[in-house]
């Protein structure tokens, strides 16, 4: 069951790297470092190209803004040569949990296990 998982993720873009990305990563590319979720990052050796190899499923939004703003090249030191400063009221990076069990339910949504009943809506019927 190995081998046939790896053929099938080689092949597929959602969950890791295509072989193209593998095999472009292994020519030309140079790791520049690796964030807390597992992501590698890697630049060309020019340095004109830069990518992310995803630690599981590929989802942008997994990567922490240190990391997308070299990616995105809005500074050109990547976040292992030098950190960005911090400060005390800043929040750990949380990857976007829309479609998930974990997204944001209001009071009165029917996703709640309890939903309130609204005091303050009266649905509108025509005359």
């Amino acid at each position: 069951m190995g081998i046939l998982r790896t053929i099938f993720r080689a092949i597929t873009w959602w969950d890791s790297q295509t072989i193209g990305t593998q095999l472009f990563t292994w020519r030309k590319g140079v790791k520049v470092g690796e964030d807390d979720q597992g992501n590698i990052f890697y630049e060309t050796r020019d340095g004109k190209r830069r990518w992310v190899i995803y630690a599981g499923e590929t989802e942008a939004s997994r990567i922490g803004p240190e990391w997308h703003g070299w990616l995105h090249r809005t500074w050109d030191e990547p976040p292992t040569k030098k950190p960005l400063p911090r400060k005390t009221w800043e929040k750990p990076h949380q990857e976007n949990l829309t479609g998930t069990v974990m997204a944001y339910a209001p009071a009165g949504s029917i996703r709640q296990a309890q939903p309130k009943e609204r005091q303050d809506y009266e649905a509108w019927t025509p005359e």
